[in-house]
């Protein structure tokens, strides 16, 4: 999901509370926070010397440990307004990717995907999603889709791609 699209989503429904899930079945709890957002720049280059580019936006969410004990969870308002300031200080490029930087005692820390939304009552819960690391020069380094998924990866010495 793009940055622009999660504000839109968020701006409709600024009257209910606002829950990540991050593995099915699994929410962030309630005790967390926003605490950073980064807006970055990609500048790549891959297993096949293709060089691309492109801008992320990564808002972090951490669990405060003081708060284990909260139920209610942060409004969409109150997060609407958080990022709002964060984009008056460093604007938002809003065709950018959006992921969310989480992790906990049982979860490695992970950018995650939007994957979708639902409405539940008054809740807006942004799925999030794990999207697997990928060989982007599969065609040019002559790697067939099978390979790749027998865990041959396409920079291995013998492929001869880089």
């Amino acid at each position: 999901m793009k940055t622009q699209e999660f504000f839109y989503v968020l701006e409709q429904h600024k009257n209910k509370s606002l829950l990540f899930e991050y593995a099915p079945d699994l929410l962030v709890g309630a005790n967390y926070h926003i605490t950073e957002v980064k807006h970055l720049t990609i500048d790549s280059v891959d297993c096949g010397s293709q060089t691309d580019a492109w801008k992320e936006t990564i808002v972090q969410l951490w669990e405060s440990p003081n708060e284990l004990d909260k139920t209610e969870y942060m409004t969409v308002y109150k997060a609407l307004a958080i990022l709002k300031k964060v984009g008056t200080m460093k604007p938002y490029t809003l065709d950018s990717e959006l992921k969310l930087e989480y992790s906990n005692a049982s979860f490695h820390t992970a950018q995650l995907f939007v994957n979708d939304f639902e409405i539940q009552g008054d809740q807006l819960i942004v799925k999030l999603a794990i999207e697997k690391t990928d060989c982007k020069a599969k065609e040019l380094c002559g790697v067939p889709e099978k390979e790749v998924e027998k865990a041959e990866a396409c920079c291995s010495p013998s492929s001869g791609c880089c």
